[in-house]
């Protein structure tokens, strides 16, 4: 049941590092410089995002036996694991919105905007499709968008200051590419059911 919570959490903190939703909140608190209202809306955004995300990869799952599913979640992993390595930049028309609302809505939207179609959302689908407690993978990918992102509100730029974005891009890629091998592994029945 903890492994719903757990890989969540850290497949998408790896992989939100170096996203352009990082560089969306470092944008933010600089910006705003009022870093509580920056990460509430950051969690509201994220478990609305997730949540939606999480409810559709649950319902995708009822459509496919638990091999063809494990066959779909391992091509599906193989790909983020590719998208993980390509740098995200922070398209202009997101930056240019920041002035018109207060800290917190300008946060909310900019985040929920951002995370349409993101790699993360995507995990996110695949994640809540491969393990069977839905609520608990949402609080995990929720849990991992905060790992990454209020350090970044909070101290500025403070991992990519300390670790290169390659290497955590490629950690990002490897979580990914595990999770492909394991799929393919539960659709050729080389493992035990989750």
């Amino acid at each position: 049941m903890l492994e719903s919570l757990f890989v969540p959490t850290g497949i998408v903190a790896l992989a939100e590092i170096g996203d352009k939703t990082q560089l969306l909140a470092l944008l933010l608190a600089a910006r705003f410089r009022r870093p509580w209202p920056i990460i509430w809306g950051i969690v509201v955004a994220t478990l609305a995002n997730h949540f939606a995300a999480g409810a559709v990869g649950n319902w995708v799952a009822g459509f496919f036996s638990a091999t063809t599913l494990s066959w779909v979640l391992a091509a599906c992993f193989a790909a983020v694991a590719v998208w993980t390595l390509i740098p995200d930049k922070l398209d202009d028309d997101e930056a240019s919105a920041l002035n018109k609302y207060g800290p917190f809505l300008t946060t909310l939207i900019a985040f929920f905007l951002a995370e349409m179609g993101d790699k993360t959302q995507i995990a996110t689908v695949m994640l809540a499709a491969q393990y069977p407690h839905f609520l608990l993978v949402v609080i995990g990918t929720t849990l991992g968008m905060l790992i990454a992102n209020v350090p970044v509100v909070l101290a500025g730029n403070f991992a990519a200051d300390r670790l290169p974005l390659t290497l955590i891009r490629r950690l990002a890629a490897l979580a990914f590419a595990v999770l492909a091998v394991y799929a393919a592994c539960q659709a050729l029945g080389l493992t035990g059911t989750l």
